[in-house]
């Protein structure tokens, strides 16, 4: 059964719902109320506190541990400076992705890994030749993401970081409470927001500092709920979601490479060898078959189907995860599939994402979208867009 976070006793204390799910071995929270909303709108308005030490964490360090890095990933992480936080992915030999996250580099020869997946083994089978120490931190560090407009004002009044000069993805050491921690200006909600790193042994004195800071913010704590809203505005992608790792596919057609899923741009190609180098050359050299994009339902289309069944239109309460069908407007052929999506609060509208045949995936290109009203199958309109669908400026202003 799912064991709790290192802040459990706090954000169980606070769950009134009691909507939990098990996220990695951990019991998470889906939302603290009823209903995610008031969550999402802190994240959006004010600031939402979010436990995040589920995800999985490994420090590498050592003379060799930048080499070993780059070795595994698809950047080239020699080049990433001290203080800096990087998002990247890792392939298999073919050139086909295994999971993705972020690379910090706390010191000179000292980085920390966060990954979806357990990623120990994976480390270690290529560390031999390095002269590197791997930890698997995942339990002693936990993890908190305050996320939203009033983020870096509620850290300000609890913490020592220089968050006036700390730019987007960058990360430094602080002293917040009583606690040493490290504060990296990151997260999954596609707004201004941080993420902080501590001790298990610190965890509950830094919820407690931070939300007693946020008190004045209107700060909020914030479940998985609201988080994937957030993040289909922000055009995320989730493992195991909108993709799935290669170690997992039992068939070919269901791994992914980088540039298929939209992460094109964090591959270095022309460097020393890595993973799954020869098979992106060839792949950028050819192109693509599929291509990740955004999608935006047409909202008279959409009404308009309801209204003959005599019904308001309807949309899920929350983000959604069960793959849809989209196909062709001009031929109705399918060319393939939204993989998960969400009612947008902020900019009223209907969003997805989705995986389409390439030669489909150019910006304004229309398409139609399997939904499903009074029990029939139907189709609407729907129009491929770039993401991120949400993009506020604060997120990477100083």
């Amino acid at each position: 059964m799912p064991i709790p976070t290192p802040f459990h006793p706090r954000t169980s204390a606070l769950c009134t719902s009691l909507f939990y799910k098990e996220w990695a071995g951990y019991h998470a929270v889906r939302s603290f109320d009823t209903c995610h909303e008031r969550e999402y709108f802190a994240f959006r308005n004010a600031a939402g506190l979010l436990d995040v030490s589920p995800l999985f964490k490994y420090e590498v360090y050592g003379p060799g541990a930048a080499a070993l890095l780059s070795r595994v990933t698809v950047r080239d992480i020699t080049t990433l400076k001290k203080g800096r936080v990087t998002y990247l992915c890792w392939c298999d030999d073919d050139g086909k992705i295994i999971d993705d996250g972020t690379v910090s580099r706390l010191d000179d020869d000292y980085f920390r890994l966060t990954a979806a997946e357990p990623t120990f083994a994976w480390l270690h089978k290529f560390a031999r030749h390095y002269d590197v120490t791997i930890e698997d931190s995942s339990e002693r560090l936990g993890a908190l993401a305050i996320q939203g407009p009033t983020s870096r004002d509620i850290l300000a009044q609890v913490s020592d970081a220089p968050l006036d000069t700390l730019k987007f993805f960058g990360v430094t050491k602080a002293r917040l409470g009583n606690a040493h921690v490290h504060i990296s200006r990151t997260g999954y909600t596609g707004d201004l927001g941080y993420e902080v790193w501590c001790e298990r042994d610190d965890a509950l004195g830094v919820w407690d500092a931070i939300m007693e800071a946020g008190r004045d913010y209107r700060l909020c704590p914030a479940g998985l709920d609201a988080l994937d809203v957030a993040r289909v505005e922000a055009g995320f992608i989730m493992n195991g979601v909108d993709y799935f790792g290669a170690s997992h596919c039992l068939i070919e057609s269901r791994k992914s490479s980088p540039y298929e899923l939209g992460l094109g741009w964090t591959i270095k190609l022309d460097r020393d060898p890595f993973i799954g180098q020869a098979a992106l050359q060839a792949e950028k050299a050819r192109g693509s078959t599929w291509a990740t994009v955004g999608l935006r339902y047409d909202w008279d289309e959409y009404e308009a189907l309801f209204a003959k069944l005599g019904l308001p239109p309807e949309v899920p309460a929350g983000a959604w995860r069960t793959p849809i069908p989209v196909y062709s407007r001009r031929f109705g052929t399918q060319v393939g599939q939204a993989t998960s999506g969400a009612w947008s609060p902020m900019l009223k509208a209907n969003l997805a994402l989705a995986t389409v045949r390439a030669a489909d995936a150019t910006p304004g290109n229309r398409l139609r979208i399997e939904v499903t009203a009074e029990y029939q199958r139907r189709l609407v309109g729907v129009t491929v867009e770039p993401t991120p669908f949400y993009n506020p400026e604060r997120k990477r202003a100083l």
